[in-house]
């Protein structure tokens, strides 16, 4: 019959105090005895005992206590390991600044789009999952390299998750290493046709979201192999290049091919880091006659993954995260680009034809009408609100005022006026040209100034390194084509003719 706990601790108070009572008469006695023959030692001999007792006490409560697990020796709950600080801390700034980001987007479907993208990023973050991606040809045996570390690689191996198409992911964990492995299986890449291509794009794609990277090949490396793997490389991508099939080849062939690998890509990958292996080697026939299949010789791969999964995997997770934030920022940034690109295109073309116009109406001098349509102020300042910039009146002006001066001393007003004469000249219409020519070209330079403003706020209110002339400059010859001339003058004979009819 087992006692309620209350009835032990009541039997062991009991029993301490018992103890206790004993201890002090002992101690009474003692001194008592003491203090008859030799008063002066009575005391210190009591304080040296207590002394001892106390320590004994203590000793006790200590040992009890490591035993038990007092002070900090209890096994704690596993946890997962932290990737660098700093590292870590740079991936939530990135994510949070593109979800500031992604405010700005109209479109609802790209911007649900990237959402889901930096959604997904957080939460890799938060799991902390290593992903390693198997890349390569769909003839080099990627599959085979699959299976035979599925076969044997110590530790849990979970159901494939995925579809062939996008390719499957497998979860295994690895002695010595914290975190889960995802270990996913690419589509073949160089494949022919339009399936072939889209597959090789969900390839790619996956590849650049590895933690790590098994780029798989069966020979020397091709042009069409080494240039994706050290594109892969040169944005950061950490990869071991593995050199399959090796029992295809004699021994020599195999460390000929293997020197001429290292060779290749030294630049981005290591020595050791080139690994060859046999992951399903094609059974020989004895001489017995008996057929052989001799097992997957894989174990240097095995090595060398674990070594680098447990030496550098917390850096591969939190730069993979990193990189990911930062390729999900620099998309934001143009689709923002070019979502604001078309809001001030459309008031270019609004304050062109505004421009032209008036001046069609009312001619005036050319000096006159740069300050009036060509370069117009209210044109700036809207262009500079949908890049977040708001200027007041007077600085718009000056800027204005300042391109202005910059289009006459580079001649570009008198060779604007050239090109669109020679245009109209060959335009077979009945419109009066004396009237005319003037309001086209007010329009004409409208749209370099307001493209060459568009180029200033897109960057950061900055000419560039060749100034206010140079960025001018390079907006008029990308207005001068051809192409481009006949349709702008006929664009404007229309706009102009119907506000004259008007």
């Amino acid at each position: 019959m087992r006692f309620p706990r209350s009835w032990s601790i009541a039997i062991g108070v009991i029993s301490i105090a018992i103890l206790a009572l004993w201890l002090i008469n002992s101690l009474y006695a003692l001194y008592v005895q003491v203090s008859w023959t030799t008063p002066w030692l009575a005391t210190p001999i009591l304080i040296g005992i207590l002394l001892l007792i106390g320590l004994a006490i203590a000793a006790i409560v200590y040992y009890v206590g490591i035993f038990q697990g007092w002070w900090g020796n209890r096994t704690k709950p596993q946890q997962l390991p932290k990737v660098p600080v700093e590292k870590t801390a740079a991936a939530t700034a990135n994510l949070q600044a593109i979800d500031r980001q992604l405010q700005q987007i109209q479109d609802e479907v790209t911007r649900q789009a990237l959402v889901d993208k930096s959604r997904e990023i957080a939460e890799n973050l938060a799991r902390g999952q290593i992903r390693v991606v198997v890349f390569g040809t769909g003839s080099a045996g990627k599959t085979s390299l699959i299976n035979a570390i599925i076969g044997r690689i110590v530790g849990e191996v979970g159901a494939p998750m995925g579809t062939t198409t996008r390719g499957e992911t497998y979860t295994l964990e690895l002695k010595g290493l914290d975190r889960q492995i995802l270990l996913t299986d690419t589509p073949g890449i160089l494949e022919a046709g339009i399936a072939g291509t889209q597959r090789e794009a969900i390839a790619r794609e996956l590849a650049t979201s590895a933690d790590l990277l098994l780029f798989v090949v069966d020979n020397d490396l091709r042009a069409s192999e080494y240039i994706p793997l050290m594109g892969l490389a040169e944005i950061g991508k950490r990869s071991l290049l593995i050199f399959n099939k090796t029992d295809l080849y004699p021994p020599l062939d195999r460390d000929r091919i293997v020197t001429k690998l290292q060779q290749r890509v030294q630049s981005e990958i290591e020595p050791q880091d080139v690994i060859a292996i046999a992951a399903n080697p094609q059974p020989v026939r004895l001489e017995s006659g008996e057929i052989f299949t001799p097992d997957p010789d894989i174990f240097p791969l095995i090595r060398r993954l674990a070594a680098v999964l447990r030496a550098e995997g917390e850096d591969l997770i939190a730069d993979n995260i990193l990189l990911q934030s930062q390729r999900l920022g620099a998309e934001a940034r143009e689709l923002i680009d070019a979502q604001r690109r078309r809001q001030a295109e459309r008031i270019v073309n609004r304050y062109q034809w505004i421009g032209a116009g008036v001046v069609t109406v009312t001619p005036l001098p050319v000096v006159d009408f740069l300050a009036t349509a060509a370069i117009n102020t209210q044109m700036i300042i809207e262009i500079g609100k949908i890049y977040g910039c708001d200027l007041n009146k007077d600085t718009a002006q000056e800027l204005a005022l300042s391109l202005g001066k910059t289009l006459t001393s580079l001649g570009i007003v008198k060779g604007a006026i050239q090109l669109l004469s020679t245009a109209l000249t060959i335009n077979v219409t009945t419109y009066a040209l004396g009237k005319g020519i003037q309001g086209i070209t007010a329009a004409y330079l409208t749209r370099i100034a307001g493209r060459s403003f568009i180029e200033y706020f897109r960057q950061d209110r900055s000419w560039g390194d060749g100034g206010m002339a140079e960025a001018v400059q390079q907006q008029f010859q990308l207005n001068r084509k051809d192409e481009f001339l006949k349709a702008f003058v006929h664009q404007a004979i229309d706009k102009i003719s119907i506000g004259n009819r008007e």
